[in-house]
C-alpha cells in the first residue's frame, strides 16, 4: 500500500493546550505522526510517496475563503499586536445572540476578536507553522486521493493536523480543514460519482456532518462515543440524518462506553451495509485509532487485534478506498494500530 507522507506536519509545534479548564501538553502533538510513520517505514508493505501542492482552490471549494485567509494571516496579525505569543488561542468566541441583527455575523476587525470569529473552543492553538501544516495535511489527503482514482485500490494519506472537526467556518478539535471533506468533494465534483466518508474515530466528525449535512452525493457515516458524554457533545446523536436532499444519507452509530472488539466491529459490519446499499464508488475514511482501549482521552476497548478485524470489515465492501489519519492518543501502541488497521484493509 502506498503511503502518503509530509513533513510539514512537523511546523505545527504547539507546546501547550487549554482543556478542562486547564493548561496541559497537547494530546495532538509531532510525535503522533513520527510514531506511524516509523511504524509503517519499517514495514515492506507500506511505499512511501511525497504528495503534491494542489494550492488552495480545492480547500475554498469545502471551506469558506475567510477562514483560509485567516488561517494563512493570524498568526503573524495576532503576534504584531502581542508579539512574544507562541500558541494563539480565543479570548472571546463569536455567538450569534452577542450581536444585533445589523451586525451579526460581521467579522471583527481586532485580531483578538477575530480568533475567536474562526475558531469554536480552546484545545487548537495556532503555531508560527500550522497555516503551512494545513495545507500540507490536505496535499497529503488529495494526493492519497490521487493515486486511489488513478487505480490503486486503496492508499494511505498520513494526515497531520487532522480535520474532521473542521466546519465549513470554523477550525477546532485539533483540526484546521478538514482533509476528508475536501478529498470526499473533491472526487464526487470532478467524477460525477457519490463517495461515502467513512468515520471511525473515537469523537464524532462535527465538521465532517456539517459539510455534507444537505448533499445526496456524499454520504457521512460515523461510529464515535456517545456525545452526551464525549466530545463534541452537542453533535452526533442517532436522530441527525440529514436534511434536504442530503435526508437519509447522514448515518450516526453512537457507541457506549467501554465498546470491545465484537461490539464495534458489530457496529461497523451494519454501518459497511449501509454504505453498500448507497452505492458509492470511492470510499474515504477517517481513520482515528481514539477507539482504542488505552487512549488517554477516550473510553472504547478495541484492541490491536480489533483494528484488524476494522479493516478486514471494510475491505469486504470491494471499493476504492482513501485512508486519512485522523486521531489516536497512545503514541506509544498508535503506529501498531494503524498497521493493523491497513492490514486488515489489505495493505
Amino acid at each position: 500500500m502506498k503511503v502518503v507522507y509530509n513533513a510539514a506536519h512537523l511546523l505545527h509545534d504547539p507546546h501547550v493546550e487549554f482543556e478542562t479548564s486547564r493548561t496541559h501538553s497537547p494530546w495532538e502533538h509531532i510525535g503522533r505522526a513520527e510514531a506511524i510513520r516509523e511504524t509503517l517505514q519499517a514495514d515492506a508493505r507500506f511505499a512511501f510517496v511525497d504528495p503534491s501542492e494542489w494550492g488552495t482552490a480545492p480547500i475554498e471549494a469545502v471551506h469558506n475563503p475567510g477562514l483560509v485567509k485567516f488561517m494563512s494571516e493570524g498568526w503573524q496579525l495576532y503576534n504584531a499586536a502581542q508579539p512574544g505569543v507562541r500558541e494563539v488561542v480565543a479570548d472571546v468566541f463569536y455567538r450569534a445572540a452577542l450581536r444585533d441583527k445589523m451586525s451579526a455575523g460581521r467579522e471583527p476587525q481586532s485580531i483578538l476578536g477575530r480568533v475567536g470569529y474562526w475558531c469554536f473552543e480552546t484545545t487548537t492553538p495556532l503555531t508560527e507553522g500550522t497555516y503551512t501544516a494545513a495545507r500540507g495535511a490536505v496535499n497529503t489527503a488529495l494526493s492519497a486521493t490521487r493515486l486511489v482514482l488513478d487505480g490503486e485500490s486503496s492508499a494511505y494519506g498520513l494526515c497531520r493536523p487532522p480535520g474532521h472537526h473542521a466546519t465549513a467556518d470554523l477550525y477546532g478539535g485539533y483540526c484546521f480543514f478538514n482533509n476528508a471533506a475536501i478529498a470526499a468533494h473533491h472526487i464526487a465534483s470532478t467524477t460525477g460519482s457519490k463517495v461515502t466518508i467513512l468515520d471511525v474515530d473515537y469523537h464524532h466528525g462535527n465538521g465532517t456532518q456539517q459539510i455534507f449535512y444537505d448533499r445526496d452525493d456524499v454520504q457521512y457515516v460515523s461510529l464515535h462515543g456517545d456525545p452526551a458524554r464525549a466530545y463534541p457533545y452537542s453533535v452526533g446523536f442517532a436522530d441527525e440524518t440529514g436534511s434536504g436532499r442530503g435526508l437519509g444519507f447522514n448515518i450516526n452509530h453512537p457507541m457506549p462506553a467501554r465498546a470491545d472488539d465484537d461490539l464495534f466491529v458489530s457496529a461497523l459490519s451494519t454501518a459497511c451495509e449501509q454504505i453498500a446499499a448507497f452505492g458509492p464508488a470511492v470510499l474515504v475514511v477517517s481513520l482515528g485509532l481514539d477507539t482504542y482501549i488505552t487512549d488517554p482521552i477516550s473510553d472504547l476497548a478495541v484492541t490491536t487485534p480489533g483494528m484488524r478485524r476494522c479493516g478486514e470489515v471494510v475491505r469486504q465492501l470491494g471499493l476504492p478506498t482513501v485512508v486519512l489519519q485522523e486521531g489516536g492518543y497512545d503514541v506509544a501502541a498508535l503506529g501498531a494500530n494503524v498497521q493493523a488497521w491497513l492490514v486488515g484493509l489489505g495493505a
